[in-house]
Protein backbone atom coordinates (compact mmCIF):
# COMPACT_ATOMS: atom_id res chain seq x y z
CA UNK A 1 0.00 0.00 0.00
CA UNK A 2 2.37 2.33 -1.06
CA UNK A 3 0.13 4.96 -1.95
CA UNK A 4 -2.35 4.12 0.92
CA UNK A 5 -4.70 2.60 -1.52
CA UNK A 6 -4.74 -1.31 -1.47
CA UNK A 7 -3.14 -2.78 -4.53
CA UNK A 8 -6.31 -4.44 -6.10
CA UNK A 9 -7.71 -0.86 -5.76
CA UNK A 10 -3.99 0.52 -7.48
CA UNK A 11 -3.93 -2.20 -10.06
CA UNK A 12 -7.76 -1.50 -10.92
CA UNK A 13 -7.03 1.98 -11.61
CA UNK A 14 -4.70 1.54 -13.68
CA UNK A 15 -5.17 -1.24 -16.04
CA UNK A 16 -3.04 -4.32 -14.25
CA UNK A 17 -5.79 -5.98 -13.23
CA UNK A 18 -7.03 -6.87 -16.31
CA UNK A 19 -4.01 -8.66 -17.06
CA UNK A 20 -3.78 -10.74 -13.79
CA UNK A 21 -7.20 -11.74 -14.91
CA UNK A 22 -6.61 -13.12 -18.08
CA UNK A 23 -3.76 -14.77 -16.57
CA UNK A 24 -5.80 -16.55 -14.14
CA UNK A 25 -8.57 -17.47 -16.75
CA UNK A 26 -6.23 -19.21 -18.74
CA UNK A 27 -4.81 -20.93 -16.12
CA UNK A 28 -7.90 -22.28 -15.46
CA UNK A 29 -8.55 -24.17 -18.31
CA UNK A 30 -5.32 -26.33 -17.68
CA UNK A 31 -5.89 -25.95 -13.97
CA UNK A 32 -2.55 -25.71 -12.01
CA UNK A 33 -3.97 -22.96 -9.65
CA UNK A 34 -2.16 -25.30 -6.63
CA UNK A 35 0.59 -27.42 -6.28
CA UNK A 36 -1.48 -30.06 -6.95
CA UNK A 37 -1.27 -29.22 -10.78
CA UNK A 38 -4.11 -31.37 -12.06
CA UNK A 39 -4.43 -29.62 -15.16
CA UNK A 40 -7.85 -30.28 -15.55
CA UNK A 41 -10.43 -27.89 -17.72
CA UNK A 42 -12.26 -26.42 -15.17
CA UNK A 43 -13.99 -24.34 -17.61
CA UNK A 44 -15.51 -27.33 -19.45
CA UNK A 45 -16.87 -28.92 -16.21
CA UNK A 46 -13.89 -31.30 -15.23
CA UNK A 47 -13.14 -31.03 -11.77
CA UNK A 48 -9.80 -31.72 -9.56
CA UNK A 49 -7.99 -32.80 -6.84
CA UNK A 50 -10.15 -29.55 -5.00
CA UNK A 51 -13.66 -30.87 -6.62
CA UNK A 52 -14.44 -26.92 -7.19
CA UNK A 53 -15.58 -26.23 -10.06
CA UNK A 54 -15.07 -22.58 -12.16
CA UNK A 55 -17.32 -20.42 -10.61
CA UNK A 56 -16.44 -19.09 -6.71
CA UNK A 57 -18.25 -21.05 -3.96
CA UNK A 58 -18.92 -19.34 -0.90
CA UNK A 59 -19.98 -20.99 2.45
CA UNK A 60 -20.32 -17.97 4.69
CA UNK A 61 -19.30 -14.50 5.09
CA UNK A 62 -19.27 -12.16 8.38
CA UNK A 63 -17.48 -9.46 10.50
CA UNK A 64 -14.98 -11.82 12.24
CA UNK A 65 -14.04 -10.72 15.87
CA UNK A 66 -11.91 -13.41 16.51
CA UNK A 67 -8.84 -12.96 14.15
CA UNK A 68 -5.17 -12.11 15.37
CA UNK A 69 -5.72 -8.57 16.69
CA UNK A 70 -4.51 -6.66 14.22
CA UNK A 71 -7.35 -8.35 11.55
CA UNK A 72 -9.80 -7.87 13.59
CA UNK A 73 -8.92 -4.73 15.63
CA UNK A 74 -12.92 -3.04 16.80
CA UNK A 75 -15.28 -4.15 14.06
CA UNK A 76 -14.37 -7.04 12.75
CA UNK A 77 -12.56 -8.85 9.47
CA UNK A 78 -14.52 -8.79 6.69
CA UNK A 79 -14.05 -12.87 6.23
CA UNK A 80 -15.17 -14.84 3.21
CA UNK A 81 -15.29 -18.66 3.73
CA UNK A 82 -14.77 -20.37 0.05
CA UNK A 83 -16.12 -24.24 -0.12
CA UNK A 84 -13.55 -26.79 -1.20
CA UNK A 85 -9.67 -26.56 -0.31
CA UNK A 86 -6.40 -27.62 -2.53
CA UNK A 87 -5.36 -29.95 1.03
CA UNK A 88 -7.64 -32.86 3.06
CA UNK A 89 -6.69 -32.28 6.70
CA UNK A 90 -7.84 -35.19 8.46
CA UNK A 91 -8.23 -32.88 11.57
CA UNK A 92 -10.07 -30.43 9.26
CA UNK A 93 -12.45 -27.96 11.86
CA UNK A 94 -14.18 -26.45 8.45
CA UNK A 95 -14.86 -29.81 6.86
CA UNK A 96 -18.59 -28.98 6.01
CA UNK A 97 -17.54 -26.83 3.62
CA UNK A 98 -13.76 -27.66 2.93
CA UNK A 99 -14.53 -30.94 1.86
CA UNK A 100 -18.08 -31.88 2.24
CA UNK A 101 -19.13 -29.53 -0.87
CA UNK A 102 -21.19 -27.37 1.48
CA UNK A 103 -22.08 -23.46 0.16
CA UNK A 104 -23.47 -21.43 -2.73
CA UNK A 105 -22.03 -20.20 -6.16
CA UNK A 106 -21.52 -16.37 -6.64
CA UNK A 107 -20.78 -15.15 -10.04
CA UNK A 108 -18.24 -12.16 -9.40
CA UNK A 109 -20.43 -9.76 -9.50
CA UNK A 110 -22.12 -11.40 -6.72
CA UNK A 111 -19.05 -11.78 -4.95
CA UNK A 112 -18.20 -8.35 -5.04
CA UNK A 113 -21.56 -7.71 -3.93
CA UNK A 114 -20.21 -9.57 -0.74
CA UNK A 115 -17.47 -7.63 -0.55
CA UNK A 116 -19.50 -3.73 -0.75
CA UNK A 117 -21.27 -5.55 2.12
CA UNK A 118 -18.60 -6.20 4.72
CA UNK A 119 -17.08 -2.26 3.67
CA UNK A 120 -20.02 -1.35 4.40
CA UNK A 121 -20.58 -2.95 8.11
CA UNK A 122 -17.33 -1.19 9.04
CA UNK A 123 -15.01 -4.49 9.08
CA UNK A 124 -10.92 -3.32 8.67
CA UNK A 125 -10.34 -5.81 5.95
CA UNK A 126 -11.26 -7.92 3.06
CA UNK A 127 -10.31 -11.94 4.37
CA UNK A 128 -10.10 -14.49 2.05
CA UNK A 129 -10.18 -18.05 3.69
CA UNK A 130 -8.79 -20.86 1.22
CA UNK A 131 -9.18 -18.87 -1.92
CA UNK A 132 -6.65 -20.26 -4.40
CA UNK A 133 -8.77 -22.46 -6.23
CA UNK A 134 -11.02 -19.82 -7.11
CA UNK A 135 -8.05 -17.20 -8.38
CA UNK A 136 -9.93 -16.23 -10.96
CA UNK A 137 -13.12 -15.16 -9.98
CA UNK A 138 -12.12 -13.39 -6.97
CA UNK A 139 -9.77 -11.04 -9.25
CA UNK A 140 -12.49 -10.50 -11.28
CA UNK A 141 -14.59 -9.75 -8.54
CA UNK A 142 -11.96 -7.22 -6.95
CA UNK A 143 -12.09 -5.56 -9.85
CA UNK A 144 -15.69 -4.73 -9.65
CA UNK A 145 -15.77 -4.15 -6.27
CA UNK A 146 -12.74 -1.24 -6.24
CA UNK A 147 -15.25 0.20 -9.17
CA UNK A 148 -17.93 0.15 -6.56
CA UNK A 149 -15.75 2.40 -4.00
CA UNK A 150 -14.37 -0.66 -1.92
CA UNK A 151 -11.04 0.32 -0.37
CA UNK A 152 -10.03 -2.69 2.43
CA UNK A 153 -6.73 -3.94 2.46
CA UNK A 154 -7.46 -7.49 1.21
CA UNK A 155 -5.70 -10.57 3.43
CA UNK A 156 -4.80 -13.76 1.63
CA UNK A 157 -5.66 -16.70 4.19
CA UNK A 158 -4.26 -19.77 3.36
CA UNK A 159 -3.00 -23.24 3.82
CA UNK A 160 0.55 -22.27 3.05
CA UNK A 161 0.29 -24.53 0.15
CA UNK A 162 0.59 -22.26 -2.59
CA UNK A 163 1.82 -22.29 -6.23
CA UNK A 164 4.24 -19.72 -7.18
CA UNK A 165 3.28 -19.35 -10.47
CA UNK A 166 -0.20 -18.43 -8.65
CA UNK A 167 2.03 -15.87 -6.06
CA UNK A 168 3.33 -14.10 -9.22
CA UNK A 169 -0.46 -13.23 -10.06
CA UNK A 170 -0.93 -11.81 -6.59
CA UNK A 171 2.13 -9.89 -6.00
CA UNK A 172 1.22 -6.04 -5.87
CA UNK A 173 -2.44 -7.17 -5.72
CA UNK A 174 -2.73 -8.64 -2.11
CA UNK A 175 -1.52 -6.63 0.84
CA UNK A 176 -1.69 -8.62 3.73
CA UNK A 177 -0.40 -12.60 3.51
CA UNK A 178 -2.08 -14.58 6.89
CA UNK A 179 -0.47 -17.94 6.09
CA UNK A 180 -0.86 -21.43 7.93
CA UNK A 181 2.87 -23.51 8.06
CA UNK A 182 1.42 -27.02 9.38
CA UNK A 183 4.64 -28.96 9.68
CA UNK A 184 8.38 -29.08 9.57
CA UNK A 185 8.50 -33.17 7.74
CA UNK A 186 6.68 -34.94 4.99
CA UNK A 187 5.46 -38.08 7.35
CA UNK A 188 3.13 -35.52 9.05
CA UNK A 189 2.55 -33.96 5.66
CA UNK A 190 1.53 -36.93 3.72
CA UNK A 191 -0.14 -38.50 6.94
CA UNK A 192 -2.39 -35.48 8.36
CA UNK A 193 -2.88 -33.47 4.82
CA UNK A 194 -2.30 -35.67 2.08
CA UNK A 195 0.61 -33.33 0.70
CA UNK A 196 4.07 -35.62 0.98
CA UNK A 197 5.37 -32.02 -0.51
CA UNK A 198 3.75 -29.71 1.94
CA UNK A 199 7.05 -28.57 3.86
CA UNK A 200 9.29 -27.45 0.56
CA UNK A 201 6.02 -26.32 -0.86
CA UNK A 202 4.80 -24.05 1.63
CA UNK A 203 8.60 -22.59 2.64
CA UNK A 204 8.73 -21.95 -0.64
CA UNK A 205 5.63 -19.93 -0.55
CA UNK A 206 5.78 -18.61 2.42
CA UNK A 207 9.31 -17.32 1.27
CA UNK A 208 7.99 -15.28 -1.92
CA UNK A 209 5.32 -13.72 0.50
CA UNK A 210 7.95 -12.20 2.76
CA UNK A 211 9.34 -11.04 -0.61
CA UNK A 212 6.10 -8.94 -1.67
CA UNK A 213 4.56 -7.53 1.70
CA UNK A 214 7.89 -7.97 4.12
CA UNK A 215 7.55 -7.84 7.61
CA UNK A 216 3.56 -6.79 9.20
CA UNK A 217 3.35 -2.75 9.06
CA UNK A 218 0.55 -1.58 11.16
CA UNK A 219 -1.63 1.96 11.37
CA UNK A 220 -3.32 2.62 14.66
CA UNK A 221 -2.83 -1.17 15.81
CA UNK A 222 -4.54 -2.65 12.34
CA UNK A 223 -2.96 -4.25 9.38
CA UNK A 224 -1.79 -2.61 6.58
CA UNK A 225 0.32 -4.73 4.37
CA UNK A 226 3.06 -7.75 5.70
CA UNK A 227 2.91 -11.28 6.42
CA UNK A 228 1.37 -13.13 9.38
CA UNK A 229 2.63 -16.76 9.94
CA UNK A 230 0.28 -19.41 12.00
CA UNK A 231 1.28 -22.10 13.46
CA UNK A 232 -1.23 -24.88 14.89
CA UNK A 233 -0.02 -27.01 17.49
CA UNK A 234 -0.81 -30.53 17.14
CA UNK A 235 -0.39 -33.60 19.55
CA UNK A 236 2.68 -35.55 19.96
CA UNK A 237 4.73 -33.04 18.23
CA UNK A 238 3.32 -34.19 15.06
CA UNK A 239 3.48 -30.38 13.33
CA UNK A 240 7.26 -30.21 14.25
CA UNK A 241 7.32 -26.26 15.89
CA UNK A 242 10.67 -26.49 16.68
CA UNK A 243 11.53 -26.76 12.36
CA UNK A 244 9.13 -24.90 11.53
CA UNK A 245 9.95 -21.85 13.90
CA UNK A 246 13.18 -22.00 13.23
CA UNK A 247 12.79 -21.54 9.66
CA UNK A 248 10.32 -18.95 10.12
CA UNK A 249 13.49 -16.92 11.57
CA UNK A 250 16.00 -18.06 9.49
CA UNK A 251 14.65 -18.07 6.07
CA UNK A 252 12.21 -15.30 6.39
CA UNK A 253 13.51 -12.82 9.55
CA UNK A 254 12.81 -12.98 13.38
CA UNK A 255 10.71 -10.02 12.87
CA UNK A 256 7.65 -12.17 11.42
CA UNK A 257 4.46 -12.01 13.03
CA UNK A 258 3.67 -15.52 14.24
CA UNK A 259 0.79 -16.59 15.51
CA UNK A 260 0.92 -19.41 17.72
CA UNK A 261 -2.13 -21.58 18.35
CA UNK A 262 -3.09 -24.02 20.88
CA UNK A 263 -6.74 -24.59 19.58
CA UNK A 264 -6.66 -28.15 18.39
CA UNK A 265 -9.39 -30.37 18.51
CA UNK A 266 -9.55 -34.11 17.03
CA UNK A 267 -12.27 -32.80 14.42
CA UNK A 268 -13.23 -34.43 10.99
CA UNK A 269 -11.47 -38.01 10.74
CA UNK A 270 -8.66 -37.35 13.37
CA UNK A 271 -10.06 -40.57 15.13
CA UNK A 272 -8.50 -42.61 12.53
CA UNK A 273 -4.90 -41.58 13.73
CA UNK A 274 -4.34 -42.14 17.54
CA UNK A 275 -1.79 -40.13 18.04
CA UNK A 276 -3.83 -36.74 17.39
CA UNK A 277 -6.89 -37.88 18.50
CA UNK A 278 -6.88 -35.39 21.16
CA UNK A 279 -5.99 -32.15 22.22
CA UNK A 280 -2.56 -31.15 22.94
CA UNK A 281 -1.50 -31.48 26.66
CA UNK A 282 -0.19 -28.65 28.84
CA UNK A 283 3.75 -29.75 28.51
CA UNK A 284 3.39 -29.98 24.72
CA UNK A 285 1.82 -26.20 24.97
CA UNK A 286 5.11 -25.94 26.92
CA UNK A 287 7.57 -27.35 24.58
CA UNK A 288 6.23 -25.06 21.81
CA UNK A 289 6.27 -21.76 23.45
CA UNK A 290 9.55 -22.69 24.23
CA UNK A 291 10.85 -23.93 20.87
CA UNK A 292 9.21 -19.93 19.98
CA UNK A 293 11.50 -18.33 22.06
CA UNK A 294 14.15 -20.30 21.33
CA UNK A 295 14.02 -19.54 17.43
CA UNK A 296 14.03 -15.77 18.42
CA UNK A 297 10.60 -14.74 17.55
CA UNK A 298 10.38 -11.45 18.58
CA UNK A 299 6.39 -10.75 16.88
CA UNK A 300 3.10 -11.81 17.49
CA UNK A 301 0.92 -13.81 20.11
CA UNK A 302 0.10 -17.26 21.48
CA UNK A 303 -3.16 -17.98 21.14
CA UNK A 304 -3.49 -19.90 24.98
CA UNK A 305 -5.13 -23.44 26.11
CA UNK A 306 -7.84 -20.96 27.86
CA UNK A 307 -8.77 -18.82 24.77
CA UNK A 308 -6.71 -15.52 25.62
CA UNK A 309 -4.31 -13.52 23.14
CA UNK A 310 -0.95 -12.63 24.71
CA UNK A 311 1.71 -10.95 23.11
CA UNK A 312 5.34 -12.43 21.97
CA UNK A 313 7.68 -10.57 24.57
CA UNK A 314 9.23 -8.03 21.72
CA UNK A 315 5.67 -6.85 20.12
CA UNK A 316 4.32 -3.70 19.96
CA UNK A 317 1.06 -5.27 18.74
CA UNK A 318 -1.65 -5.68 21.61
CA UNK A 319 -5.23 -7.62 21.72
CA UNK A 320 -7.98 -4.54 21.25
CA UNK A 321 -11.37 -5.13 22.72
CA UNK A 322 -13.76 -5.09 20.99
CA UNK A 323 -16.29 -1.83 21.41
Amino acid sequence: MADGRPGYVRLSADGGLTERIERARRALRECRLCPRGCSVDRTSGERGYCRAGPAAKVYSFMSHPGEEPPLSGTRGSGTIFFSHCTMSCVYCQNCAFSQLDAGEEYDPSGLASIMEELASAGCHNLNLVTPTHFTPSILEALGIAAGRGVELPLVWNTSGYESLETLALLDGLVDIYLADIRYADAASASAYSDAEDYVPVSRAALAEMHRQVGVLETEDGLARRGLIVRHLVLPEGRSGAPGVLRFVAERLSPSTHVSLMSQYYPAHRASEHPEIDRRITEEEWREATAALAEAGILNGWVQEPGGGVAPIAGTNLRPREPR
